[in-house]
């Protein structure tokens, strides 16, 4: 090989970072296999405060749950708005809830307040209004004792005909003055949509508060601007308009696959349900959402939860 050739290569070589061997090719190293984009969100689910054992806990921690959501508020609050134990018990309850928390490593992202017919925040009798109000109060404040980020409230239950423009004052009352307990124990309230494909349900009722994307927006532009928007994916149907409309005012979340007609709560994994998960987390994406993937779906083991999380989110980077 002449000089001049000689040098050609080394050049050529030197330029493109490849190994040269007296100017004979050598293959291309191999390039890595493509892995799954690792999902961004921590995974969450909705556990029963009456649950909150440090086995089950620390079982949901190993398999890549990071946060829970307290529910079952029912065993401290009846549907009558009776306080069913003694303070000194309920302080015993929940001081043991978060020791078990605490111990497994998982934090009390939101808990999910009592919710019917009697504890409704839109009652338009103003005396019964007025005590759900103060019963819910009470209720905050032992559940300081969780630390939780959210305090979630259902904004009515089943209304009667034709009342819903006062209905839609008195939630907007009692909001305000529960807004201001819950930022009493640093924590941030939060009110949910509610299923409502109809106006119209069964025996003279008319379906819950919040049950359209158009009513959520109006009853949020005369909400503080403290509190904010919790968006159930079983509740409605195509959940990312939903998402869309309320932008930076979403808080949270409960995941589970539906068809937005009935109360579903399908895992999302399963294939049962009609939602789009390609356009729910689009949505997230757009509207910048950092809560937790809450879960409040049937599921058989804690341990699908991160792997549901991962493979939908794998589909939706795939599909871009």
């Amino acid at each position: 090989m002449k000089r001049t050739e000689m040098l050609t290569i080394l050049l050529a070589c030197f330029l493109s970072f490849s190994a040269c061997d007296s100017g004979k090719d050598e293959p291309a190293p191999e390039q890595p296999s493509k892995e799954d984009p690792v999902a961004p969100l921590k995974i969450g689910y909705g556990l029963a405060i009456g649950n909150f054992t440090a086995e089950k806990l620390t079982y949901a921690k190993s398999v890549g749950v990071s946060y829970v959501e307290a529910s079952g508020m029912g065993l401290f609050l009846d549907g009558n708005r009776n306080f069913k134990l003694s303070d000194e018990e309920i302080v015993k309850r929940l001081t043991e809830a978060k020791k078990a928390a605490d111990a497994a490593g998982i934090k009390v992202w939101s808990v999910h307040m009592p919710f019917g017919q009697n504890i409704d925040l839109s009652l338009l009798d103003e005396e019964a209004r007025l005590d759900v109000v103060a019963k819910h109060k009470k209720l905050i404040g032992f559940l300081k004792i969780l630390e939780p980020q959210i305090i979630l409230f259902h904004p009515s239950y089943y209304l009667g005909l034709n009342e819903r423009d006062r209905r839609k004052s008195q939630l907007i009352k009692s909001a305000t003055e529960l807004d201001k307990a819950v930022q009493s124990i640093n924590a941030t309230m939060v009110l949910e949509n509610m299923l409502g494909p109809e106006l119209l349900a069964s025996n003279g009722r008319e379906r819950p508060l919040m049950r359209t994307v158009e009513e959520t927006v109006e009853i949020f532009q005369r909400l503080p601007k403290t509190i904010y928007s919790a968006i159930d994916m079983n509740h409605i149907k195509n959940p990312e308009n939903l998402i869309k409309a309320m932008g930076s005012r979403l808080k949270t979340v409960h995941i589970a696959d539906g068809t937005g007609a009935a109360e579903n709560h399908f895992f999302p994994c399963t294939g049962e349900g009609k939602n789009n998960w390609n356009a729910i987390l689009a949505a997230l994406e757009e509207v910048k959402y950092t809560g937790p993937f809450m879960y409040e779906s049937a599921f058989e083991d804690e341990k699908d939860f991160a792997a549901c999380y991962q493979s939908l989110y794998t589909n939706y980077i795939n599909s871009k």
